[in-house]
């Protein structure tokens, strides 16, 4: 049996219908598309016209003499502008070793205490010492020297160390404070002697502490080592000295802490005097400091 003709009609056009629906779809989505690239190249010039005034900009609010490097001017990536950074790069400082200091602990009568030539001379004496050996004050004066000093509080000082003349090296932060009495610091020192540490209040850090000699394991390996004595015959101007050293390594200044007698210089690089006179440690510390701080601009 034969389908009628206006049965195949109808079903002709439908899939007609069909076929210019898809193709009408079709063009829509292309045309979709289309507009969609106008926009998406639209936001990109944005942002590259934007990123060029900011560029701009921020070339204007540098300097002349910043604008530019020895290869050529500052350039802009496409669409992304220049931020100022701000310089973080680690400060220059330096480290003080104090050699020789006395801090010896003996037993006077029934109590144990640092051993000093004020208050123990004539028990030195029966011990057949001599009392001039014993000055924990002059330890604890060039301490006081380089905590308290405008070098230290601007955060120049790296790290603090104290060889005692019995062999110990003790290690110190920088931003303890010292007692200001002798008879206190002498007591701080007994405590740090007998428990090998001293810990902040409250806290489990250590301010004092016993460390492992030799010293220079605990130095920068990039350093100069400079000792200072009055024996030594290279006089020189610590104005002058300190800038020719450099400022691409870290200075290390060994300075005595006892009466009479001169620093252990086998691990230093150099040693030299600073002055026709001989000089107590707190006044070569200060000289020290005193010129480190005028290069440095701290007030």
């Amino acid at each position: 049996m034969v389908r009628p003709y206006a049965v195949k009609w109808l079903k002709g056009k439908r899939k007609r219908g069909a076929a210019s629906g898809a193709a009408a779809a079709e063009d829509a989505e292309e045309e979709h598309d289309e507009q969609v690239e106008v926009v998406e190249e639209q936001e990109v010039e944005e942002k590259k016209r934007r990123g060029e005034e900011l560029a701009a900009a921020a070339a204007a609010s540098v300097p002349d003499d910043r604008r530019g490097t020895e290869e050529g001017p500052l350039e802009a990536l496409p669409g992304l502008p220049i931020v100022a950074t701000q310089d973080r790069r680690p400060k220059q400082g330096v480290i003080f070793i104090l050699e020789r200091a006395s801090l010896r602990v003996g037993r006077v009568g029934k109590k144990e205490h640092i051993l000093s030539a004020d208050d123990d001379a004539n028990y030195l004496k029966n011990k057949g010492e001599n009392p001039a050996e014993f000055r924990p004050d002059i330890v604890h004066q060039a301490m006081l020297a380089i905590l308290d000093s405008p070098l230290n509080k601007a955060g120049r000082l790296q790290a603090l160390y104290v060889k005692t003349d019995d062999g110990e090296l003790i290690d110190v932060k920088p931003y303890v404070r010292l007692p200001r009495t002798f008879k206190r610091f002498c007591g701080l020192m007994y405590q740090l002697k007998t428990q090998k540490s001293i810990h902040a209040t409250g806290k489990r850090e250590k301010l004092f502490r016993m460390i492992k000699n030799p010293v220079t394991k605990h130095l920068p390996v990039n350093s100069r080592k400079i000792g200072f004595s009055y024996s030594s015959e290279k006089l020189v101007r610590l104005q002058d000295y300190i800038p020719a050293v450099g400022d691409d390594v870290t200075l290390v200044f060994v300075v005595g802490a006892m009466a009479h007698g001169k620093i252990d210089s086998d691990y230093t690089d150099d040693l030299i005097s600073v002055s026709n006179y001989p000089l107590s440690a707190a006044c070569c510390i200060s000289r020290i400091c005193n010129v480190l701080e005028q290069r440095w601009n701290i007030l």
